[in-house]
């Protein structure tokens, strides 16, 4: 009798599950939809090789086409070099008394000196009277001056290079105008820089050049009271010739001593020792003076000395210092011939013979590119746009980005 198998109590043994490779750590044999391929993108390319290879070419030939409708444009170039720096024969006798020595170097601070000329060179003052001197206003038909001025900056290129020579690239349609405006740069710089002061020497001129006009009103003035005075015996015995001179030397000392001072103040500092030692030298001549005036006060209180005796004085003194700054002012002038402060012209501009604008070459080949590259863009906006269209989630965002511009546009 055969053993039933299927009894209750029978146990049924396990079926051992065979564990399959896991689906997120098995290789995608598929690619993405989302991945850009090489190969087609270079699809795209041949697909549109015709108008991306026509298209540019077209278009750049278009452009060389107008660019011979263009008025031709000239440049002119000038080149001179700015006045130099120097230490002037002033500066090293007042560095030897130990004054005023640190004038000489006190217009080195630019790194390079060329650059203030160029700021001259644009400088308002020269713009204006290059847009009075050429009519600029009518030229270059504008409305306001100020416009006349910024249409020169645009046709006028001003730079200096590191040889410290100073370029003017002036453009025009007329290549005589054009030189004329390059050389007249220079013309009206020259004029700028004669009522400048811009080396030390060019500053000590403009300096002493004041002084010695107040010293000459002075001068004059203390003539006509000389002459409006009297004589009498006293004035002629005392011998004013030689009792005033010594002191009127003395106030004209006093005088120019505290001019240096002041002068000195400006690189100085007062704890330095050639300031000390004008300052000293400066108390000294005070002392001095001021024990004349006392005997002189004195002597006056006595009835020695007379109305004629005093502004004799005030005369003597007045010339002296007239003739104190006078020599100055012809050392200054001096100084600034040797200087170098003439502009000196390396190359003078000439009308050019060729024309700098249009580069009808350099605008075919940027023309052909810009429209290659504008095109290529577009082609494959379009193949992702066609790509997107296939897909119903990228479809519907499609319709609703029409709508709202649609709706932006008030199309709808």
């Amino acid at each position: 009798m055969t053993e039933n198998t299927s009894s209750p109590n029978a146990v049924i043994a396990p079926v051992p599950v065979i564990a399959g490779p896991d689906p997120q750590s098995m290789p995608s044999s598929m690619p993405d939809d989302d991945e850009i391929s090489l190969l087609d993108l270079l699809q795209v390319v041949a697909d549109n090789l015709r108008l991306l290879v026509l298209g540019p070419l077209a278009a750049g030939l278009l452009a060389l086409a107008i660019s011979f409708a263009l008025t031709p444009t000239f440049t002119a170039t000038t080149k001179f070099m700015p006045p130099q720096q120097q230490q002037s024969a002033a500066a090293s006798m007042l560095q030897s008394l130990g004054a005023l020595g640190g004038l000489a170097g006190a217009a080195s601070g630019l790194k390079n000196p060329a650059d203030q000329y160029v700021a001259f060179l644009k400088s308002r003052s020269v713009q204006d009277a290059l847009v009075d001197r050429f009519k600029l206003t009518d030229r270059y038909e504008a409305k306001f001056r100020d416009d006349a001025r910024k249409s020169l900056e645009e046709n006028v290129q001003i730079a200096s290079g590191k040889e410290g020579l100073i370029t003017i690239d002036a453009s025009d349609k007329d290549p005589t105008f054009a030189a004329q405006l390059a050389n007249a740069h220079v013309e009206e710089l020259g004029k700028l820089l004669s009522r400048l002061a811009v080396t030390e020497a060019q500053q000590r001129r403009l300096f002493f050049e004041k002084q010695l006009a107040n010293a000459k009103d002075n001068l004059v003035k203390a003539e006509r009271a000389l002459k409006a005075s009297g004589m009498d015996s006293n004035a002629l015995k005392a011998d004013p010739k030689a009792a005033v001179e010594g002191m009127a030397r003395l106030k004209a000392s006093i005088a120019a001593q505290e001019i240096k001072l002041g002068a000195m103040r400006g690189y100085l500092t007062e704890s330095a020792p050639d300031f000390k030692q004008a300052q000293t030298e400066l108390a000294a001549m005070r002392a001095q003076i001021a024990g004349a005036e006392k005997a002189e006060s004195t002597a006056n209180a006595n009835g020695g000395d007379s109305d004629y005796i005093a502004r004799y004085r005030e005369f003597k003194y007045s010339e002296t210092l007239f003739e104190l700054f006078a020599k100055q002012f012809e050392i200054a002038r001096v100084d600034e011939s040797r200087e170098g402060a003439v502009i000196q012209v390396v190359d003078q501009a000439v009308a050019p013979e060729r024309k700098s604008k249009p580069k009808k070459a350099q605008i075919a080949l940027l023309t052909t590119l810009a429209t290659g590259f504008a095109l290529l863009l577009c082609v494959f906006i379009r193949q992702a746009l066609r790509g997107a269209i296939r897909i119903p989630e990228s479809a519907k965002k499609l319709s609703r980005l029409r709508h709202a511009l649609a709706r932006a546009l008030g199309q709808t």
